[in-house]
């Protein structure tokens, strides 16, 4: 891209602009760069056509031919988890058992569950109990106590030498100008500033991500992720190992829809060193795992997987009719998961789904939901007869409740 468009990968602000930069650095929504040239690496689309021709060369699948062996896109063996394994690892969402989401509702009154609850949680953050923060999250979190259970459970503390830390990525930003600065204007201008929750925050966003893309702590992730970081070479040194460098320098190429990882945090803090100490640790802790190919259980390979094999198992007449019409679910699930439903779901319901992420250390609910939305819509569902029908059908989640969703599917789907 840099070539083609003929634009350096970095180089050194003028001392003009950097003063320019300092000044708007808290409304750099209002500034309008021709973006034009330049367009995503890649959306999630061009990534699920990677993921469908995976193949494990190791693996001799004449063996296990059965009706339902080639119904889904991913054909990767991975040992995922079925409904009856699901219910023993996700016990505290089961239907007996009080939810944030559920049981927090005007309706029902705050003494049967909700007001003991939030006592409890009040106790969690004061005692400061990472482990008991996580355990706590399994059943949500009083919106009240989300930002410092989150906080705690990501080990984020904001201390002195992290609002520092920050303050040495902000002026990094501000001396040199990356190619890759770019890319996630032109990302946060197609996304986040279109989305009826999130425009607003257009300017946290800029701050946080141009922050991101030059934290080379981030590359720490790279020691328990299958993916390696892309590299370039000096200016005239090409080929010459010794001049590669890692480019960006945390490693990781923002595609279509990056931006929406952090918006839905904007809701929690308004604190810039903050807010992006615990969107780094979300990002290395968890939303890596959904855009590189690992075997990891919360890898997007996995996810995928699961959801393929539980809507085929629970829903094998819905699934052959959609395959039929050629409107394999995962094509229109995909979206959804690769962002973790961010920019899909109503914020307040994003933020529990993300409390079970969060509770749970896994992004396998994530599949759950998927799979949940379609077994609500199955009625409708089964009645299209193409791609894009199916495609209108699922195009708006905003209204749908993530609790209720969810546990139906879980603990009252018959096995």
């Amino acid at each position: 891209m840099s070539t083609e468009l003929g634009v350096p990968l970095a180089r050194k602000r003028p001392a003009v602009e950097q003063m320019e930069l300092s000044n708007k650095w808290n409304e750099m929504g209002t500034d309008e760069p021709d973006l034009s040239r330049f367009r995503p690496v890649y959306a999630p689309k061009d990534f699920l056509e990677v993921l469908i021709t995976l193949r494990n060369p190791n693996h001799d699948s004449s063996d296990d031919v059965s009706a339902r062996s080639h119904w889904g896109l991913i054909q990767v063996p991975l040992n995922v988890r079925d409904i009856p394994k699901l219910r023993q690892a996700y016990s505290e969402l089961n239907l007996t058992t009080g939810q944030m989401g559920i049981d927090d509702h005007a309706h029902i009154h705050p003494d049967l569950f909700e007001n003991e609850y939030v006592q409890i949680g009040k106790k969690v953050v004061t005692e400061q109990d990472s482990a008991a923060a996580q355990q706590y999250s399994r059943q949500g979190c009083p919106t009240g106590l989300r930002a410092d259970l989150w906080a705690l459970i990501l080990n984020s503390t904001n201390q002195p030498q992290d609002v520092m830390h920050y303050e040495q990525l902000k002026a990094g930003v501000i001396q040199h100008d990356l190619l890759v600065d770019n890319l996630i204007y032109k990302d946060v201008k197609l996304t986040a500033s279109n989305d009826d929750y999130y425009f607003v925050f257009e300017d946290f966003l800029y701050q946080v991500l141009l922050c991101f893309s030059r934290d080379t702590a981030v590359l720490e992730h790279f020691k328990y992720n299958s993916a390696t970081p892309p590299r370039s070479y000096i200016q005239g040194k090409v080929g010459n190992e010794d001049c590669a460098v890692v480019y960006p320098p945390n490693g990781v190429i923002p595609f279509h829809g990056f931006s929406m990882y952090v918006a839905p945090l904007c809701f929690l803090y308004n604190e810039p060193s903050k807010l992006y100490s615990v969107f780094r640790e979300m990002y290395i802790r968890h939303f890596f795992r959904l855009h590189s190919i690992s075997s990891s259980p919360s890898g997007i390979v996995s996810l995928c997987l699961q959801f393929e094999q539980l809507l085929q198992t629970h829903l094998p007449q819905l699934f052959y009719h959609l395959r039929q019409i050629g409107a394999q679910p995962l094509r229109i699930a995909f979206k959804w998961m690769v962002r973790a439903f961010s920019g899909y779901l109503s914020t307040d319901q994003l933020l529990l789904l993300w409390d079970r992420i969060l509770g749970y250390d896994s992004l396998e609910v994530v599949a759950v939901l998927a799979a949940a939305v379609f077994a609500f819509r199955a009625e409708n569902l089964m009645e299209v007869t193409s791609l894009a029908s199916a495609e209108a059908v699922l195009a708006d989640l905003s209204t749908l409740k993530v609790m209720p969703l969810i546990q139906v599917f879980l603990f009252a789907t018959a096995i």
